[in-house]
């Protein structure tokens, strides 16, 4: 038989407690990763606010072109007679007439929805009633990022075609 070893006489060595907080390291990396997060979805915000403006504008260009297609219809004889055709980036009209009345009403009411770079364009067939209406504008607010290049083009344009 084993004889035991004489028993020390030193004390034992006190345990540590298992950790209960939480370290300064670990706090940094937390709020670094949350950072990070709150600039993504800031960028989100952004992203999605730049898109409902470009929403915006095509849906007032559309309504302006189905207002200036129902004074159209309103005087059918002026259509077909080239009284309602118009430049694109002409001036507003001035005379007395219906059909130029309506333009230069469409005209800024164009520019008051899209901006100071507006502008529309009729062309009528002669006799036949059909016809083009075009609406362009800067979207350099809404959708325009840059992305055809430096001084990229951000004009928007939609073209509706009707036969009156």
């Amino acid at each position: 038989m084993k004889h035991p070893g004489p028993k020390s006489t030193m004390p034992a060595m006190p345990t540590r407690p298992a950790q209960t907080g939480v370290s300064l390291l670990e706090v940094l990396i937390a709020v670094v990763v949350l950072s990070f997060g709150l600039l993504g979805l800031a960028g989100l915000q952004l992203t999605s606010l730049r898109n409902n403006q470009s929403a915006l504008e095509r849906s007032s260009a559309v309504m302006a072109t189905y207002s200036i297609i129902e004074a159209m219809h309103a005087d059918r004889a002026a259509v077909t007679a080239g009284g309602f055709n118009h430049a694109l980036g002409g001036s507003a009209p001035t005379a007395a007439t219906f059909p130029a009345q309506s333009i230069a009403t469409w005209l800024v009411m164009l520019q008051d929805a899209l901006g100071p770079a507006a502008r529309g364009s009729i062309a009528c067939a002669a006799g036949t009633g059909a016809c083009t209406i075009t609406v362009e504008w800067d979207d350099s607010r809404g959708l325009g990022d840059g992305s055809n290049g430096p001084g990229g083009d951000d004009t928007q344009t939609i073209v509706t075609e009707v036969q009156l």
